[in-house]
């Protein structure tokens, strides 16, 4: 029996412990055997690391995630993709040296100049419904914290605009995004970047970095909603989040945007055994494990419009068909009509299909 962390689990892994939320409610028993599936429950839950047996078992084969290279592969071969790339990894390392540079005295810290090199990545594209594509296809396994603080912020600033937020508001927003973890950088690399077993005191650090974050921005030029949404992104409407174990109606607004782009961006990042999700699986999981955790309002706003960015698209479904999305359905999301050849397949009423991956 050994503790890893929730990044370095696999398919086949078994639990050695009943799991539970924050708020005690059982995620999955003990002698679970893991699937891709179950390990994104643990992420939508903030579950850093469990208990798992020494031995393995085998994943049903439906279970075995699809690669979606096709897509991909096409969509990085077109100079917006190239562009885009050139510009995020051109800009990280800007944010990144920034950031680091204000650490020693935070009241330098050029917030202006934060927020406007990453709206300079959103407005050099031109169309906000790409950068999810864009996003969605430079995930890298050395996903580094400020890779991951430049993905929520430029998510936030999209989200911001897709909530109809006046332009202060969408600046607020994409900086709550891109400081959001900034506590991490006061954790033990060791510990940060530990790929396997985590004692129970170094995970006890980690749930740390949200206070060590609030705390860094104290004295910063930042606004409130910046220092609340450090301090309370892993904060969920039913009490279930930390480290305060807040309620819906005591959560700042703008960390309860952040909660949702943060989470987003982690099930969207590779894994050791498996590239980026599609997005129609997140969706489903946001919708099967999230309602309760996450702001109405934000969660139906962030998710219809995620989905409707892939509108007309082709995807594969489980079953090996293809087809063109035609329909989407707002009472199940992840669940579109989907037109393959002159039939016309509503995954609403098919329980057992589902969307595989966009090509």
């Amino acid at each position: 029996m050994r503790r890893i962390s929730t990044r370095s689990l696999m398919p086949g892994m078994i639990t050695a412990e009943d799991i539970f939320s924050y708020s005690n409610s059982l995620i999955l028993s003990k002698g679970t055997v893991l699937t891709d599936k179950a390990i994104t429950k643990l992420e939508v839950y903030s579950i850093f690391n469990i208990r798992i047996e020494d031995e393995r078992a085998e994943v049903p084969v439906e279970d075995e995630p699809q690669p979606d290279t096709s897509y991909a592969e096409r969509l990085k071969q077109t100079p917006e993709f190239q562009n885009f790339a050139a510009g995020f990894h051109k800009e990280t390392e800007t944010f990144k040296n920034t950031i680091n540079n204000a650490l020693d005295d935070i009241t330098n810290l050029d917030v202006d100049q934060l927020v406007e090199n990453s709206i300079a990545l959103l407005s050099s594209d031109g169309q906000h419904i790409n950068v999810f594509d864009m996003l969605h296809n430079m995930r890298q396994l050395d996903d580094s914290t400020y890779v991951h603080c430049m993905n929520v912020g430029l998510i936030c600033n999209i989200f911001a605009n897709w909530l109809h937020m006046e332009e202060e508001d969408v600046k607020t927003a994409t900086l709550c995004g891109l400081l959001h973890d900034i506590g991490k950088l006061k954790m033990p690399e060791d510990i940060l970047k530990k790929p396997g077993k985590l004692t129970n005191k170094e995970f006890k650090v980690i749930k740390t970095h949200p206070k060590e974050g609030y705390n860094l921005l104290l004295n910063s030029p930042v606004n409130e909603h910046v220092k609340n949404a450090a301090l309370m992104h892993h904060e969920r409407c039913d009490g279930s989040g930390y480290p305060l174990h807040l309620s819906a109606i005591q959560i700042d607004p703008f960390a309860k945007m952040v909660a949702i782009a943060d989470v987003y961006d982690a099930m969207t990042s590779a894994r050791v055994y498996r590239g980026p999700l599609c997005p129609f699986k997140v969706i489903e999981a946001f919708e099967n494990e999230g309602f309760q955790k996450y702001d109405a309002q934000y969660i139906l706003t962030f998710l219809g419009n995620i989905v409707n960015t892939y509108m007309l698209h082709r995807v594969r479904l489980n079953n090996g068909q293809e087809g063109e999305i035609v329909y989407i359905n707002p009472d199940k999301l992840s669940k579109p009509t989907i037109k393959i050849g002159s039939q016309y397949v509503s995954l609403f009423n098919e329980p057992n299909l589902s969307i595989e991956a966009i090509i």
